[in-house]
């Protein structure tokens, strides 16, 4: 029974992907005598949380008297944008709390299950875990590890290059798979990418939607090649652009655009500063040298291949190219394969293998078959 009201609150806590910025995805439920009295799911950072929502949807307080919270993710017991919910729940006369996952975040971290326990709630804590933590990879790698997520994404022919020449943009993927790129980059706080990329394919790199919180794009550019604010697209308003250069002495900066200097860029201190700047998750929708260079430090968690029904050969431009040597390999683990339109979608991730699956029609891939999680 308590796994069937925690898959109620899991789908609840989806209908906020994309609206709560650095706060996590979380559903909540109230049950009382095996009767769902209330749900609730945070909508948007700086909005209420679920147990909130939930417990303000009870008609009276007779209801909720001695009922059972399920949420997803263990409710907060600090004071940030909202109150704490441990002392609503508290005062709401909820009796008990199943939580499936405890929050990695140092703030909470234990401390609203404590705080519950000790007031005399019942917690329960564990009930599907698994699939809750999935709500929230990166905020949970985040906090676990101090470092962003990292995804390479790439798009390429058959014959694994990127472009028939490097100044030139060349269409690979079909509209479906434009779509998709523009579907999956809501799912980050950052959209990284070279200057190469700029000068030669002169992108936009927004999401789909643009909402109160859109991803920074970020631009690596030691040499400020790509610095003329009305020539390059991706300087367009719309969300917040990040330039890592050598110099901020330019004039007429816009206001959304942050120049960041240094003399000696490297991808592990731009990280370090992307880390402390808060941001969770990295699209890096690089070139090839801008992938290899993350390659070649280690700094990824996944590779996302959208690989397109085409070739070029010759001496086109090869994907994770540059001429540092190497002498081995890096292996990862195969988490996903689907067809998009003409083009395959395949994921592939370092470390642990989780669940291997194949679509053949579905946009659905996931690592995990229970999740609702459309990436």
């Amino acid at each position: 029974m308590d796994e069937r009201y925690m898959e109620k609150a899991i789908e609840l806590a989806w209908l906020g992907r994309g609206y709560t910025y650095t706060n996590p995805l979380v559903g909540a439920v109230i049950v009382k005598e095996n009767s769902l009295l209330a749900t609730g799911y945070h909508p948007k950072y700086g909005e209420k949380h679920a147990e909130k929502m939930a417990i303000e949807k009870c008609e009276s307080p007779e209801d909720i008297c001695d009922a059972t919270l399920y949420v997803t993710l263990e409710p907060c017991n600090h004071t940030g944008k909202q109150p704490p919910c441990t002392q609503m729940i508290i005062d709401s006369g909820i009796s008990k709390v199943v939580i499936a996952q405890l929050d990695p975040n140092p703030v909470v971290a234990g401390k609203g299950k404590a705080y519950l326990e000790a007031q005399g709630i019942q917690v329960v804590s564990g009930i599907l875990q698994e699939e809750a933590e999935d709500l929230n990879k990166h905020y949970n790698y985040f906090h676990r590890r101090q470092h962003p997520y990292i995804v390479l994404k790439q798009a390429v022919s058959l014959d694994g290059k990127l472009s028939v020449n490097p100044f030139q943009r060349t269409y690979l993927t079909g509209e479906e798979t434009y779509k998709k790129v523009h579907e999956e980059r809501q799912c980050y706080q950052a959209i990284l990418t070279g200057s190469g990329t700029v000068l030669a394919d002169n992108p936009t790199l927004l999401p789909e939607t643009i909402t109160d919180f859109p991803p920074v794009r970020i631009i690596l550019d030691r040499s400020g090649q790509t610095l003329d604010f009305e020539k390059y697209h991706i300087f367009g308003e719309g969300a917040p652009v990040w330039v890592f250069t050598k110099t901020d002495s330019i004039a007429n900066i816009p206001a959304h655009v942050h120049l960041i200097p240094n003399e000696h860029w490297t991808i592990p201190k731009v990280v370090d500063y992307l880390q402390q700047a808060g941001i969770q998750s990295v699209y890096v929708e690089g070139g090839s040298k801008i992938h290899d260079a993350f390659l070649a430090e280690g700094m990824f968690e996944e590779v996302i291949s959208y690989i397109s029904p085409k070739l070029i050969g010759g001496n086109g431009v090869p994907a994770f190219s540059s001429d540092r040597d190497v002498s081995a390999t890096t292996p990862l683990v195969l988490q996903c394969v689907e067809a998009v339109g003409e083009d395959v979608r395949i994921v592939n991730k370092r470390g642990k293998k989780d669940v291997y699956r194949f679509d053949s029609g579905n946009r659905d891939c996931q690592t995990n078959p229970k999740s609702k999680s459309p990436y």
